[in-house]
């Protein structure tokens, strides 16, 4: 039995801050050494996002840019918080009162177009490493949904972008072992609460490109068809026609456990990313991803379309120039970076969806990475 999709749903904060507004922020809140640096522009300018939605916006972003605190919001900047932001408690106290409703938007849509009844889902599998609370989105969900109070629950945390993934591997298994199994599973971030106020430059580059968003997927077993190449022209995979998690991967990138690392501190979640991390993926991800392919009988030139987790364009460009795909290839995840910017675990099922609606071919292949430095890999047919 393999994971077969049913449905698969998105939502994001109503509102949405452009790069315009991005450097903004970032010269009103950041360490007061750099709020007059010329380096932070193009930053902002060579992104490649020109939207991003988070839940810390709207009037909060007008009181940050206007000068004024009409919002009252803890992310404003005062005497008190200067350089440090709102405490790791302020911004959890944000992440229960938004977290849930966002999930729950997402995992509503999935079941829609899955057809399935809430009270028929077996199994919760819930992804997250924004926030920590009990009760938690689970508790949302089953009561915002009106699933079966005997659901199984299951808690991905911390995991990072590649969380999803990690996620999709516990419905698979749970399908696999039951072929009763009805399972939804659920990303939600809320990457806007860990905003960095500091002067530390890989923080500020992060500041600009995370964003908020949730994703969901529902599915149950079916038998596996062989993960085989495709003759041209068959085997289009839309929202009308099933996608199935056929295999799964994971490698941790030798020598890398400081070059990547998402931690809590005082003052936030603090992420770290090093100027190595394309380079890392540039050079070992296509050895591993040839071998792990060779494992399900097929190769690089057999895959017909890619969900890349979209980190950054120079992650994108670093798997572009790895695996040599083409330009096309990585439009999707481009797309989805361009639109949402980078909101850690939902955002590849974002890419994934895009090619669903689009009717890629399959195989697919979508990947992820995440501290470590790891890279998870899902094989759909």
């Amino acid at each position: 039995m393999s994971f077969a999709i049913h449905g698969l749903g998105i939502a994001h904060p109503p509102d949405a801050v452009t790069a315009e507004d991005g450097l903004g922020l970032a010269r009103a809140l950041a360490g007061p050494d750099v709020r007059t640096s010329t380096w932070l522009g193009p930053i902002y300018a060579n992104s490649g996002i020109a939207r991003r939605f988070q839940v810390i916006g709207g009037q909060v972003v007008r009181d940050v840019l206007n000068g004024t605190t009409d919002s009252g919001s803890p992310f404003l900047p005062t005497a008190a918080n200067d350089g440090v932001g709102p405490t790791t408690g302020e911004r959890m106290t944000i992440y229960l009162q938004e977290a849930g409703p966002l999930a729950l938007r997402a995992s509503a849509s999935a079941l829609a177009e899955s057809g399935l009844a809430p009270d028929t889902i077996t199994h919760l599998v819930t992804v997250s490493c924004t926030g920590f609370g009990a009760p938690g989105v689970d508790f949302a969900l089953i009561t915002g949904l009106g699933l079966k109070p005997t659901v199984a629950r299951t808690h991905v945390g911390f995991m990072g972008c590649h969380g999803s993934l990690n996620g999709l591997r516990v419905a698979n298994a749970f399908a696999s072992a039951d072929p009763a199994a009805r399972v939804l599973v659920c990303s939600v971030e809320l990457s806007s609460l860990h905003y960095y106020y500091g002067s530390a430059a890989d923080k500020l580059i992060a500041n600009a490109i995370f964003a908020d968003g949730a994703a969901a997927v529902v599915g149950c077993a079916r038998k596996p068809t062989p993960p085989a190449p495709l003759p041209e022209g068959n085997g289009a995979g839309g929202v009308g026609s099933s996608w199935s998690l056929a295999a799964s991967g994971s490698c941790l990138i030798p020598d890398s456990a400081s070059d990547m690392s998402w931690t809590v501190g005082d003052h936030g979640f603090e992420m770290s990313l090093s100027r190595r991390v394309p380079r890392l993926i540039a050079t070992h991800l296509r050895p591993w991803l040839e071998a792990w392919l060779g494992d399900n009988v097929l190769s690089l030139a057999d895959v017909r379309s890619w969900a890349i987790h979209p980190g950054g364009p120079k992650i994108v460009s670093a798997v572009e120039e790895s695996l040599a795909l083409s330009v096309e290839a990585l439009s999707p995840s481009r797309g989805v970076f361009a639109e949402y910017g980078n909101m850690s675990s939902p955002t590849v099922l974002f890419v994934l969806r895009r090619l669903r609606e689009a009717n890629a071919p399959k195989p697919c292949v979508a990947l992820g990475f995440g501290p470590g430095l790891v890279a998870e890999a899902a094989l759909f047919v």
